[in-house]
């Protein structure tokens, strides 16, 4: 309803995070981003900390890590389709992508979490600096829907929200070229689930007696990583291609249940 009124629910749910990048301001949200939460927490007079927030985000990290990322993000959905656009030379990593890489971490660390906690305004508030000034996300889920649904806010537009277009059509026009770029150098949510890959739940594993280092999962993954060296990869997104491209089936799911469950089932017959 939010998209057919030019409006924003502001109701209780509103108070609850959702995994992915889910702008406040998107007339269609239901939920809380997790990013933009931290922000709030960290720039509110008073107030430096959230256990809620913090924990939600090591919550979901130690049971999917970027699961998250490659199938419950609304952004990483768009970027996904627009690299299917038929385009000559497409390539799986920008130019210099060994240090652009690491950018995402600077993003996460100073944008949401050192300026909003450090720099105030008069009355002592710290403002959403990842949010209000790059999140592609949110200005094409609620940026843009709301100034074209609403005459009023088209009278006061500046050039903060031309800066914020012109940033997201970079990075559109980049899907089309590149795979995932905002995943892989911009995304500081993904930067923080990135962290839990190698611990959480939901892992893959390679079985060295099945694999022969025939190369079909780095081929088949679209930020060209070794799947089979380093299935755990921070990088990784969890859209198991390697998987489905592996022709031996070295490469597998590896849930926690069920390895405990195997293991008790070893132990039950080793006595």
């Amino acid at each position: 309803m939010g998209f057919l009124k030019g409006g924003i629910y502001r109701g209780e749910l509103k108070k609850i995070c959702v995994p992915g990048l889910n702008c406040y301001s998107c007339p269609g949200a239901l939920g809380a981003c997790p990013i933009g939460s931290l922000q709030a927490v960290l720039g509110e007079q008073g107030k430096w900390f959230s256990f809620y927030v913090v924990g939600f985000l090591m919550l979901v990290g130690a049971f999917l890590g970027r699961f998250v990322c490659g199938w419950l993000c609304p952004f990483g959905l768009v970027q996904d389709l627009l690299h299917k656009i038929p385009f000559p030379k497409k390539r799986k990593r920008l130019p210099g992508d060994r240090y652009l890489k690491y950018l995402r971490y600077l993003v996460l660390a100073v944008l949401v979490v050192i300026l909003p906690l450090t720099v105030l305004d008069i009355v002592g508030q710290g403002s959403p600096w990842y949010c209000k000034y790059v999140c592609p996300s949110g200005t094409l889920f609620a940026g843009i829907p709301l100034v074209l649904m609403n005459e009023s806010l088209q009278s006061s537009l500046g050039w903060l929200f031309d800066w914020k277009v012109g940033l997201l059509i970079v990075i559109l026009l980049l899907s089309v070229w590149s795979y995932r770029p905002f995943c892989r150098y911009l995304c500081p949510l993904g930067a923080v689930y990135g962290l839990f890959n190698p611990i959480a739940f939901y892992r893959y594993e390679v079985d060295g007696e099945k694999c022969t280092n025939c190369g079909a999962c780095t081929r088949a993954c679209g930020f060209e990583l070794k799947p089979n060296v380093e299935p755990n990869s921070t990088e990784c997104i969890r859209c198991g291609d390697c998987l489905r491209a592996c022709p031996h089936g070295a490469l597998t799911r590896r849930k926690f249940v069920r390895r405990a469950c195997g293991k008790q089932k070893d132990d039950s017959n080793s006595a």
